[in-house]
């Protein structure tokens, strides 16, 4: 799974943790509107329904982490309007610690996202102010290194990076939902014990189109494990030279917001538990496919014995 210096660290550090997961990145008020079809140029649609929603993709991993049972807390920025208030408060319901959260002058991350009700996919356009920015001299140190695992995104390069360069030096775990390519992408995934990606960035960072053949090439620049998500295609992991394929569970989509979000929190929590890679993307495609069955981000998370169950069943 890891190095062996990786792994006894590993053993060593988790006796004594204050947080299972500690999320820096991405949250969100999203404004969702359900559509009869894709949007299309100079067209017009009416919604066919309309509903405020919490989301992001770390603040989304996190409250599916605190729902499986994990200590959770969120560095990030919010802002001070009406959104950021509204999503603090649905954050701290969910039982995700904020204590090292900070809030600015400047309004909240919005998106807006439309739903296409035929099948559940989704065009998302969001919005952050500049003053929600956070930097590398942001990162409190001494809280990563209470922690058992660091999950971050792409969302403010500097400040990921400098966590997971604490994180490593404590010999925590850090996993990253990549979902862009910029010149800090080849940094941050080498510095994650797993870097999770989006369908499109292994082939963008190698110019490979078959995901397998990316993954491997990827291999020669990280040791760990790989993990991509495919959307009706499943995911692959790669492990070592071994591949790992979990095939998408059948479902009637509702909504694909947040099901990748999902997916990373419920890889975490098998991580944590210490199961075996197949059984880790087999349980993670599982979150993921309950969650599109549902509305939003947040408010679409399964439970685990919701996911446990639509395990045992047959692909």
């Amino acid at each position: 799974m890891y190095d062996q210096s990786r792994k006894a660290s590993y053993t060593r550090f988790v006796t004594v943790p204050r947080f299972d997961v500690i999320g820096i990145g991405e949250n969100s008020v999203d404004l969702v509107y359900r559509l009869p079809g894709a949007p299309a140029p100079n067209a017009k649609f009416r919604a066919s329904a309309q509903k405020v929603s919490c989301g992001g993709q770390v603040a989304t991993t996190l409250t599916a982490c605190a729902s499986f049972g994990l200590q959770t807390t969120y560095v990030g920025t919010f802002g001070d309007d009406a959104h950021g208030r509204q999503i603090r408060h649905a954050l701290t319901e969910a039982r995700v610690d904020l204590s090292y959260a900070v809030v600015r002058n400047a309004p909240n991350r919005h998106a807006v996202i439309l739903v296409d009700e035929r099948n559940g996919d989704r065009t998302v356009v969001w919005h952050r102010d500049q003053r929600l920015a956070m930097g590398a001299n942001e990162i409190p140190a001494t809280l990563i290194g209470q922690a058992r695992l660091l999950h971050l995104d792409d969302l403010d390069e500097d400040a990921s990076i400098a966590a997971a360069r604490v994180a490593v030096g404590t010999g925590a775990l850090v996993t990253s939902d990549i979902d862009r390519v910029s010149e800090h992408t080849p940094t941050l995934m080498a510095l994650s014990t797993v870097p999770i990606f989006s369908a499109h960035v292994p082939s963008a960072l190698t110019g490979e189109r078959d995901p397998e053949r990316a993954l491997r090439k990827l291999r020669t620049g990280h040791t760990g494990w790989l993990c991509v998500t495919l959307g009706t295609n499943g995911a692959m992991l790669l492990e070592g030279d071994r591949l790992h394929h979990a095939p998408a569970f059948v479902v009637d989509a509702v909504d694909t917001t947040g099901a990748g979000d999902i997916f990373r929190a419920a890889f975490i929590y098998a991580l944590l538990q210490r199961h075996a890679p197949p059984e880790i993307v087999r349980f993670a495609c599982a979150a993921a496919a309950i969650s599109c069955t549902r509305e939003g981000a947040m408010t679409s998370v399964p439970s685990l014995e919701e996911i446990h169950r639509l395990c045992r069943t047959d692909l």
